[in-house]
């Protein structure tokens, strides 16, 4: 179903960067605006959201008056903070955006630091801060505190705090300066409480927070072609996880839209028992094990809160409470005029059986790579396996979350398998207590129902639901998951069959059919990095390569990917999506072990 093409007016999503410390994040524009920031949680309403409506949801700009500048983008290596340059014949200047790592100690820990520096001419610069808090409901009160300013809505504060001086009026604060070679200007929001960081602490608490990173970073143990990429993608994953909870958010943001001007529009600001699951899959893969094992103890705690029946839901608010119910922001505007603005997720209450097998074999890898589970862990796992042994056989909404009638996806009963396999796997491992002939045996009904009752009645390659024809792109997790070997006549037939109707130079659609919603939606961007590795997995190592070039490409200039893309390659969805980037993660790492032979020599054709 592809999306339809329309204008995109102001700011794009591919356009931006993103900084933030473990709590929230913000998003900055390559022009040097931050347009998209919750406060003080990732969760919690925006301070920033022009990027929803350039009108009324908020910004603070940094622009230089340079005739005809050359901007860029780039990151501090190994770190997440961002860099965004401006350069012309009159001089040039460097904007350096971060906020500081929980590790760097800082006196004010929550707050976005800017810094202003022009290495050469003389430059006059123009800033100017205008929040508008709590979903940008109304313009907050700018009140000047001292050397500050303070920001008031209602019970939302945001204080200002300069090295050059500030002005205020119509609900902002603005600076106008000139800077000479080798100056620089700091400008410090934080909460309204606190008193703002001076140029002497900002300075050092830059040091310190790019000490903190590089310090995480360097823990991986990807040393394989695409080391940048991977080693961008684990930064992006990091900072979706929190480092209070130990949960992990699918994105970053909500309400960008799969197609522009159309209404598929959610918020993805939540803990998704899958997405999350995934995630520790790709951060044990690269030696981060202390993620997964704080992830394993948030999760233990949501299994304790089980009901009788042990039904997990689909996704968690990030401190463990019920996620947000899905409501609509219909003051504003959209990106791209995309209506209506969502927060929450009526998602949360959907059935998505999947999600006990991503979950299973996340604790699974656990203990393979880390702690071994409890006697009270495995007794809440037992009950998840009881769970899943009652209700394979239901229909749900399936990975994809639906908004029509329930429906026997394959992928569903395929992770179904998973959940009783990984379950088998672990019990014999550890000698832990189950019955593991009635597992292995209902784990092998699941495996004969997918095999006899979701395959084509003309061409026999696997089909997305019980007795249907159309393909759907989940069925590549069929072998990752190891349901089937990846060169199996039957599983080559479906790859094949992936390839001509669901990719399109690189794109690879989820499916094609109806799914209960009006209008199209973009290539995701995650099934790219799948096929990939379906296709080294079966092999077929110069299509993977060729594809993985693509998917690649598709980043954007920061190395940073969005859910989905339009049919000019161009991001859409939320961003920047965890789910891409562990799927990322996972392709590069598997196809770089196939394209090298055991001694370390490149592979060769």
């Amino acid at each position: 179903m592809p999306q339809r093409e329309n204008p995109v007016p102001g700011r794009t999503i591919g356009e931006h960067g993103v900084i933030g410390n473990l709590d929230t994040v913000a998003l900055i524009a390559s022009d040097g605006t931050l347009d998209f920031m919750c406060w003080p949680h990732l969760d919690s309403p925006t301070a920033f959201a022009a990027l929803l409506d350039p009108d009324t949801g908020g910004s603070f700009s940094i622009t230089p008056a340079l005739d005809d500048a050359r901007r860029m983008q780039l990151y501090v290596p190994e770190t997440n903070i961002l860099v965004t340059r401006w350069m012309s014949e009159q001089g040039s200047v460097e904007l350096t955006d971060f906020m500081p790592h929980p590790e760097a100690k800082v006196r004010v820990p929550r707050c976005v630091v800017r810094r202003v520096r022009v290495p050469r001419g003389r430059v006059r610069i123009e800033a100017c801060c205008r929040p508008r808090l709590d979903y940008a409901a109304g313009a907050p009160q700018a009140n000047e505190y001292g050397d500050t300013v303070v920001f008031v809505d209602g019970a939302s504060a945001l204080r200002l705090g300069a090295s050059v001086p500030l002005t205020t009026g119509g609900g902002e604060a603005r600076a106008t300066f000139e800077l000479d070679a080798r100056q620089e200007a700091w400008f410090v929001l934080c909460d309204e409480e606190c008193d703002p960081l001076d140029a002497a602490e900002c300075k050092a608490a830059l040091d310190a927070t790019a000490d903190a990173w590089r310090h995480w970073t360097r823990q991986s143990n990807y040393r394989g072609r695409w080391r940048e990429y991977v080693e961008r993608s684990a930064l992006v994953l990091k900072l979706l996880t929190s480092h209070r909870h130990g949960s992990i958010a699918a994105a970053a943001t909500f309400g960008l839209p799969e197609a522009t001007g159309a209404e598929r529009n959610w918020d993805y600001r939540a803990t998704w028992i899958r997405d999350a699951s995934f995630t520790v899959y790709a951060f044990m893969r690269l030696g981060y094990i202390d993620e997964a094992e704080h992830f394993r103890r948030w999760i233990e705690e949501r299994m304790v809160n089980l009901d009788d029946d042990a039904t997990l839901k689909v996704m968690y608010a990030l401190d463990g409470r019920d996620a947000r119910d899905e409501d609509t922001l219909d003051h504003l505007a959209g990106y791209a005029g995309s209506q209506p603005v969502r927060i929450g997720n009526a998602a949360r209450s959907q059935t998505q059986l999947d999600i006990y097998g991503e979950l299973l074999d996340s604790i699974y890898l656990s203990n393979k790579y880390g702690t071994a589970i409890s006697h009270a862990g495995w007794e809440h796992v037992k009950r998840l396996v009881e769970h899943v042994r009652a209700h394979w056989r239901d229909p749900d909404e399936g990975i994809w979350e639906i908004r029509d009638a329930p429906r026997h996806f394959l992928h569903s009963r395929l992770m179904c398998w998973v959940a009783l396999d990984r379950a088998v796997r672990l019990a014999s491992k550890r000698s832990l207590p189950a019955p593991l002939v009635e597992w292995a045996h209902e784990r092998d009904l699941i495996a004969d129902d997918i095999w006899t009752h979701y395959r084509h009645p003309e061409h026999g390659y696997f089909v997305q639901s019980r007795g249907g024809r159309d393909l759907d792109a989940a069925l590549l997790m069929m072998p990752l998951v190891r349901f089937v070997s990846a060169t199996d006549p039957v599983w080559l037939a479906t790859l094949d069959a992936i390839g001509e109707q669901l990719a399109d130079d690189g794109l690879v659609f989820r499916y094609r059919n109806a799914d209960g919603l009006e209008g199209g939606e973009g290539a995701f961007t995650t099934c790219t990095f799948w096929y990939v590795e379906c296709l080294a997995r079966a092999g077929r190592l110069h299509e993977a390569r060729e594809m993985m070039a693509r998917g690649v490409h598709y980043a954007n200039h920061l190395g940073l990917f969005s859910e989905e893309l339009s049919l000019r390659a161009e991001p859409l969805g939320n961003f920047p999506q965890a789910l891409t980037h562990l799927a990322f993660v996972s392709a590069a790492y598997y196809l770089d072990r196939q394209l090298s032979d055991p001694d370390g020599q490149v592979w060769q054709p």
